[in-house]
């Protein structure tokens, strides 16, 4: 097995669904640009309240990706 270094960025996804939904967001739009993504860890969970209700999540992940070479 050969040696991995890990390149490591926060995003923060938000969605008006659920926890998942948010997480599932910034990773997916991420994917548009950063190439390698091979884990992530939530790092910060945090809601939007309107009128006693939820209105929205925001979830804040750490992506760790290989590099490239």
């Amino acid at each position: 097995m050969s040696d991995h270094i890990y390149k490591h960025i926060q995003l923060t996804g938000s969605s008006t669904e659920s926890i998942e939904d948010a997480v599932r967001k910034a990773i997916e739009r991420a994917g548009k640009t950063v190439k390698n993504m091979r884990w992530f860890q939530v790092v910060d969970t945090r809601g939007h309240i309107e009128d006693a209700r939820v209105m929205h999540w925001q979830v804040t992940i750490e992506v760790g990706f290989t590099l490239d070479g």
